[in-house]
């Protein structure tokens, strides 16, 4: 196993074994509020969301996430109407990860000027990103904070951060529980890089002018997340079972591990790889370790379900996001992510050499 300090991604500035540590830390403290009253989380913490008690029966899940160092290719590439649709998609994608519909976002908008056409393009991603995954946006807050924030370049300098709602019933919770060796991981494409990663890949892609066929460096960088909301609650609607939902953002196919099964996953047939990620690789270079623990490579959202019902699932997945397909199975082998192709196996501490 490589020393992850010593990593392209820690040496962009994100050591992901540092700021697991600190999260600990701060979770650990979290984890001792006293409200004198009972508790109406429903999970414990790790999972993409978390659920509370309204009463015996509904709940409302939960969950909080910003779209990154993404806003510095905006900055930098002066476009900023794709980057709403990332919001929508990084925290409305943990929403229905849980089996909860997501119903509502605020926004946090934090710039260094307030310019009314920047925000007028962030405004249009968030309502393309609202009308997906059919949610509301009523509420939110712009800050202005040109002492906290400077711009690549400079004034044009912003951050944006989201909270999503949603609700679903007690009994209805999806935690990955009821995921059985065997099952099988359907994989849903992703469009490219996504929210998660930019440090990293913007170290490696300097040139967002380069040309790379009919588009830019720029341009694939800032793809927006594809957002999985209406295929996925419409899979939680059908006949199939769904055992587990899981986002594949920051730390890849490890994601899986965030699921509440005693089981590990073996992804014997991943979906294609991306043109960006290949770029990534070249030009880094960054190892398949390394591109497996930071980067989605293709595969932005599984799903877990009974082997047996996999076909119907995909049909039905694939009618939303063209290129569904079944790319591995849970095993016994418990927390273990397995890539037999890229000799890869993995735990929460990370990748190495199968």
């Amino acid at each position: 196993m490589r020393d992850v300090t010593d990593s392209a991604y820690a040496r962009a500035g994100v050591d992901q074994s540092r700021s697991g540590s600190a999260v600990r830390a701060l979770v650990d403290v979290l984890g001792t509020i006293d409200t004198g009253r009972p508790d109406r989380a429903a999970l414990g913490s790790g999972h993409y969301a978390n659920v509370l008690r309204l009463d015996d029966k509904r709940g409302l899940a939960l969950s909080t996430d910003s779209v990154g160092s993404k806003v510095i290719v905006c900055e930098q590439m002066g476009r900023f109407d794709t980057i709403g649709l990332d919001l929508i998609g990084m925290n409305a994608n943990d929403v229905v990860c849980v089996g909860a519909d997501p119903i509502a976002l605020l926004d946090y908008i934090a710039v260094e000027q307030a310019d009314p056409e920047m925000l007028e393009q962030i405004g249009i991603g968030l309502k393309q990103g609202a009308e997906q995954a059919q949610i509301e946006i009523p509420g939110g807050e712009l800050a202005v904070l040109p002492d906290l924030l400077k711009g690549h370049p400079s004034p044009h300098g912003f951050d944006l951060v989201g909270f999503c709602v949603g609700l679903v019933e007690l009994d209805a919770i999806v935690t990955g529980a009821a995921i059985e060796p065997g099952d099988a991981i359907v994989g849903i494409p992703s469009s490219g890089i996504h929210s998660n990663g930019l440090s990293l890949a913007r170290r490696v892609l300097t040139d967002l002018d380069e040309r790379i066929g009919d588009t830019t460096v720029g341009e694939l960088l800032l793809e927006p997340t594809v957002i999985y909301v209406r295929a996925i609650r419409e899979l939680l609607e059908s006949e199939v079972e769904v055992r587990g939902l899981a986002h594949i953002t920051g730390e890849g196919f490890l994601n899986l591990l965030r699921l509440e099964a005693e089981v590990g996953y073996r992804i014997d047939a991943p979906l294609p790889v991306p043109l960006v990620f290949d770029l990534i690789a070249e030009r880094g270079p960054v190892a398949p370790t390394e591109l497996y623990e930071v980067f989605n490579m293709g595969c932005g959202f599984c799903c877990v379900v009974p082997d047996a019902a996999a076909e119907n699932a995909v049909a039905l997945l694939a009618a939303h996001h063209p290129g569904t397909a079944v790319i591995g199975h849970a095993t016994a082998t418990a927390g273990t992510v397995e890539l037999p192709q890229q000799r890869l196996s993995g735990s929460r501490a990370g990748f190495g050499n199968a």
